[in-house]
């Protein structure tokens, strides 16, 4: 896992149906929310999520790992929106997107701060957990910062449930 690797913002766009245009369906695999300004954002954020992924088809899940990997996903969520509010000015909005083998979260927010798990990470003592999650449940994450603009996009992705 690292964030060396910096895709833009949104790189999961419409999939193409074979013929070279967006499939109707391309849009049902992306979700955007606006959080700036909204209060309750991390539920917020945990309840729009997981209405996706009933949309989706991996809720409700039909076997055990299909559950860890859609309750994985609402907890990176949480981490990521709690991250944007505990150290980045609050959220702005949250993105979600998937294809056939990755879901993609991305949170941006106003901050200028740059997201790393807390070294060296000590399991007992409260808080600093939240990057050291993301880094364990994805496959990878990062961050994109856009020159000129305030703010950053805090990216992770986990893979699709099989």
């Amino acid at each position: 896992m690292s964030t060396t690797r910096q895709p833009p913002p949104g790189d999961l766009g419409p999939e193409s149906d074979g013929a070279g245009t967006a499939a109707a369906t391309s849009e049902a695999r992306v979700r955007s929310l606006a959080l700036a300004g909204a209060s309750g954002v991390v539920p917020l954020a945990r309840d729009f999520t997981r209405q996706a992924l009933y949309d989706w088809g991996w809720l409700p899940a039909s076997t055990a790992d299909r559950r860890a990997a859609a309750e994985d996903v609402l907890l990176v969520v949480s981490e990521l929106v709690t991250n944007a509010c505990l150290h980045a000015e609050g959220p702005d909005g949250l993105r979600v997107a998937h294809n056939a083998k990755v879901l993609r979260l991305e949170v941006t927010d106003r901050g200028t701060g740059q997201p790393a798990p807390r070294t060296p990470h000590r399991a007992g003592r409260p808080g600093g957990h939240g990057m050291f999650i993301v880094q364990r449940l994805c496959l990878d994450w990062g961050v994109v910062r856009t020159p000129g603009t305030a703010g950053k996009t805090v990216w992770a992705e986990l893979a699709a449930p099989s």
